[in-house]
């Protein structure tokens, strides 16, 4: 399932201006429609950062405040606007931003109650599951954690040289990326080898009128 990640582009641990402590980049792709699964495997994503504090260090910090609410934001879309929920029904509650507080809502207490125990059940369960995930590649998350200390930011290659290709097959996206990624990385070894080459045979050139 995990194939239907996002690939990683680049992620840095480099504070923004906007106070985040750094980002992630993923490979963006023209997706309009997304499936419940899909969805859920964004929320496993927002909550990996979260989970490996749990797993590495036994205790949580603050630093998933923003993921815990985008996490939140997307399990509710799927109960109240897009009728993912077998519990509450193919029913759409999308909010109001105009909405005043106290305003009458569209739905029962009895329901609202539905939704949030629906909400908290489904991000136990996901969170449960990243945990799982981490737990079991653990020395892989230790080694690009490790190698984020060291280079701050680091790119797609650089997950690739440090715990190999993805093992599965990506969509056309991705595959494109990719295969110019490997062109890109392939001349520029070229451009290096011949820029070295050039230096040796100069270095082993006679300076004029030393020679003997």
């Amino acid at each position: 399932r995990r194939r239907r990640w996002d690939p990683l582009l680049k992620v840095t641990i480099i504070p923004r201006a906007s106070g985040a402590l750094g980002y992630a980049q993923y490979l963006p792709k023209e997706v309009f429609l997304r499936t419940q699964d899909q969805i859920m495997d964004i929320v496993k994503m927002a909550l990996a950062g979260r989970a490996a504090e749990e797993v590495f260090f036994g205790r949580v910090t603050t630093g998933a405040s923003d993921d815990l609410k985008r996490v939140t934001q997307l399990v509710y879309s799927t109960i109240q606007v897009y009728g993912m929920n077998s519990r509450v029904g193919q029913l759409a509650f999308p909010r109001d931003p105009n909405e005043m507080p106290g305003e009458q809502k569209p739905y029962s207490d009895a329901t609202a109650e539905a939704m949030d125990e629906e909400a908290r059940n489904i991000v136990d369960e996901a969170y449960t599951k990243t945990v799982e995930l981490i737990t079991e590649k653990k020395d892989e998350v230790e080694t690009l954690a490790k190698l984020l200390l060291e280079k701050e930011t680091i790119t797609h290659d650089d997950v690739i040289d440090a715990i190999g290709n993805r093992p599965f097959k990506g969509h056309s996206v991705y595959d494109d990326f990719v295969s110019h990624r490997k062109a890109d990385r392939a001349k520029k070894e070229e451009q290096q080898d011949e820029t070295q080459e050039e230096k040796t045979e100069e270095k082993n050139e006679l300076t004029p009128g030393l020679a003997i």
